[in-house]
C-alpha cells in the first residue's frame, strides 16, 4: 500500500495526502478504493480471531455506512456530536471532511444504538454500560 501511495502522491505523509484528496474528489475516490477493502479485511480478520469466551467485541469503523460495512455486524452503535462541538474538538478540518459524509440523522436512524456526545464522560460511560448490558441480554 505504501508503494501505491508513493506512486500516486509522491509521498506517504498523511497530512500531505489528506490536503490533496480532500481538495480533489477523484483523488479521494482513488484513495478510498485502495483503503476500504484493506480496512474491512483487517477488522474481519480481527473478529475471526476473537475467542469464544468473549461475549461482546467492538470495532470502530470510519465510514461504516458509507461503505456498506454495517451488514458485517450484529449491532451498530453511532456516537455523534453537534457540528459546533466537533469543530471545537477537531478544528476547522471537520467542515471540509464532514460535508461528504452521510448525515448524522440518517446514521442514527440506521443504527441499533445512538448517542449524542455533548455531555460528560460519565454520561457516555453510562450509555456504553447500557448498550453492553443490552447486548449481553
Amino acid at each position: 500500500m505504501r508503494a501505491a501511495l508513493e506512486e500516486r502522491f509522491g509521498t506517504t505523509d498523511r497530512a500531505e495526502i489528506a490536503a490533496r484528496v480532500f481538495a480533489d474528489p477523484a483523488e479521494l475516490a482513488w484513495l478510498e478504493l485502495l483503503l476500504h477493502p484493506r480496512v474491512r479485511e483487517r477488522y474481519l480478520e480481527w473478529l475471526a480471531g476473537v475467542g469464544d469466551d468473549v461475549d461482546v467485541a467492538v470495532v470502530e469503523v470510519p465510514l461504516l455506512f458509507e461503505t456498506g460495512g454495517e451488514t458485517m455486524f450484529d449491532a451498530v452503535v453511532v456516537v455523534t456530536a453537534p457540528e459546533d462541538l466537533r469543530r471545537v474538538r477537531a478544528g476547522e478540518r471537520v467542515a471540509q471532511r464532514s460535508e461528504r459524509l452521510m448525515p448524522d440523522e440518517e446514521k442514527v436512524a440506521r443504527a441499533d444504538y445512538a448517542y449524542v456526545n455533548d455531555s460528560s464522560l460519565l454520561a457516555l460511560r453510562e450509555f456504553v454500560a447500557g448498550v453492553l448490558q443490552d447486548l449481553r441480554g
